[in-house]
């Protein structure tokens, strides 16, 4: 048997029973013994009142809330498996999830409730809906308490499902085992965390965000929720001023979008801002520095191995006066404490420092594997390593830097050509406000290049200039044989470029 994740909120309770541990917006709604006294409550209902089994499922299709944080724990207090929805998912997404996931229970925010409330019925394991903000919710917080589930390490706390962009989504089993190395990976890799902290829940706590909430709660750090739910430049900054030592995880659009707010931003409470889930440009990068301080801390992980491949902390983004500084800033920085990582070929062997290759990582927290998907996580998993689908390179210092998803790289004239390279270029550019390439069909070349620019406010763009640009820093090849000028980039959630609908704008030429 192993220790639950519920054992860091009991402790934490124990040592600091009258920390702040939730706030909504600038208002403390819970000290630490109180989250304590009502996910013990919670966990008493889900198993006695609604009659839940050790591993049943429940859904989590909700905004960020203050019932989101109490929830997650509950379901580790109680045994359960959280099922963290994206609230943006189609109903039909949404049915395959909760049906995949054989859910017994799926708690809802209001503004979420009309997308699952039509699926219900046809889910053959679902018995209820509860609405997190109404009185069945009131009632359940007032069960009677039950004591820690005993849990296995293997245990699944977490079934994540992926964006399912290669078909249908895959559920991926995070064990507390998981989240105890990701808890240990943070403190060693990515930040301190000291009681009275913050982390500010800006991002979808179906994500990272959510991830997060384990090493605060496990350092008695105070778990804030805007009161908008989601991510608003003012209102974050608003919030910095309401509390302290402020660390919060971010898109790099989210980043983007702090720096670009106009007028006065005091980011003094600012302690950290983890970024990833998607390429932070050196450009951006240093206007970010330039803009917040020495703020800025990189992960790189996904939903198989969550948060946890590898990292660049502050102290290595800082070192402007660094010789390969610029190269560190456009990796992603060393392996987390504990992690392996290997670039491999096709057939999986071992390459040098500086080739091309598939990111492989193994180590505690990689995943179980995929929900009732043998198939799938003996492929994912062959050798015992977890084979990304991300391409990229470890140099001699043992950084790894990014090349693209296997799927986004472009084979013209049969060379590769990694968009990245050529994005970092084009954000080189005054005019340039964000930029996505991808591969466009060709006869002749396979594909040709494309260049979707977006351009600041009040800018105009000049193609011959970007051409040049492109001319003077890459190679010839590698350069744009189209620059497409877009109002905006199409993005998911969690603010990453959707490169499949850049495509399909390319295939009906409607860009």
């Amino acid at each position: 048997m192993g220790v639950s994740l519920s054992q860091m909120l009991l402790r934490s309770a124990r040592a600091y029973p009258r920390r702040p541990a939730l706030a909504i917006g600038a208002r403390v709604v819970a000290d630490y013994a109180t989250l304590a006294l009502r996910v013990a409550a919670i966990a008493g209902g889900l198993r006695r009142g609604y009659g839940l089994a050790e591993n049943d499922r429940v859904a989590l299709v909700m905004k960020n809330c203050a019932q989101y944080v109490e929830l997650l724990l509950a379901c580790w207090h109680a045994g359960l498996a959280a099922v963290p929805v994206n609230a943006k998912l189609h109903p039909r997404e949404l049915e395959f999830i909760l049906e995949n996931s054989g859910a017994r229970v799926c708690f809802v925010t209001p503004d979420l409730a009309g997308g699952v409330e039509p699926i219900a019925g046809r889910v053959r394991t679902l018995e209820r809906v509860v609405d997190a903000e109404g009185p069945l919710y009131v009632a359940l917080a007032q069960s009677n308490p039950m004591s820690p589930a005993e849990r296995d390490a293997n245990d699944v706390a977490w079934l994540f499902y992926t964006s399912g962009t290669t078909g249908r989504p895959k559920g991926v089993m995070i064990t507390h085992r998981n989240l105890f190395t990701l808890t240990g990976c943070y403190f060693s890799d990515v930040d301190s965390i000291e009681p009275g902290d913050s982390i500010l829940h800006a991002a979808p706590m179906s994500h990272g965000s959510g991830l997060y909430i384990a090493p605060h709660i496990a350092r008695a750090a105070l778990n804030v929720v805007p009161e908008s739910g989601g991510f608003d430049p003012a209102e974050i900054y608003s919030l910095l001023r309401a509390h302290r030592g402020v660390a919060m995880f971010a898109a790099p659009t989210m980043v983007k979008r702090m720096v670009d707010h106009p007028g006065e931003t005091d980011s003094s409470n600012l302690k950290t801002i983890v970024y990833g889930g998607g390429p932070m440009y050196v450009e951006e990068c240093k206007r970010a520095m330039a803009r917040l301080g020495n703020k800025l801390a990189q992960i790189y992980g996904q939903g198989e191995s969550p948060m946890t491949i590898t990292a660049l902390n502050k102290a290595m983004h800082a070192q402007a006066g660094q010789p390969r500084w610029e190269q560190r800033l456009a990796s992603v920085g060393m392996p987390h404490t504990g992690m392996e990582v290997r670039i491999a070929d096709a057939d999986d062997r071992a390459l040098p420092a500086g080739e091309i290759g598939e990111i492989l990582v193994r180590g505690d927290a990689v995943m179980r594997g995929y929900w009732a998907n043998d198939k799938a996580s003996a492929e994912t998993l062959r050798g015992g390593w977890l084979h990304t689908g991300d391409v990229g390179t470890l140099d001699e210092e043992g950084l790894l830097t990014l090349k693209d998803r296997s799927k986004d790289v472009i084979i013209s004239g049969g060379s590769n050509i990694y968009p990245r390279e050529v994005e970092e270029v084009l954000l080189r550019h005054p005019s340039v406000a964000e930029v996505s390439v991808v591969g466009e069909p060709d006869a002749e070349w396979g594909e040709n290049v494309v260049a979707f620019v977006v351009a600041r406010p009040g800018a105009a763009l000049d193609m011959a200039e970007l051409d040049r640009l492109c001319l003077d820093n890459i190679a010839r090849f590698k350069r744009p044989k189209r620059y497409q000028r877009i109002e905006a980039l199409p993005k998911n959630m969690t603010g990453k470029v959707l490169k499949t609908e850049l495509r399909t704008l390319l295939k009906t030429e409607e860009c």
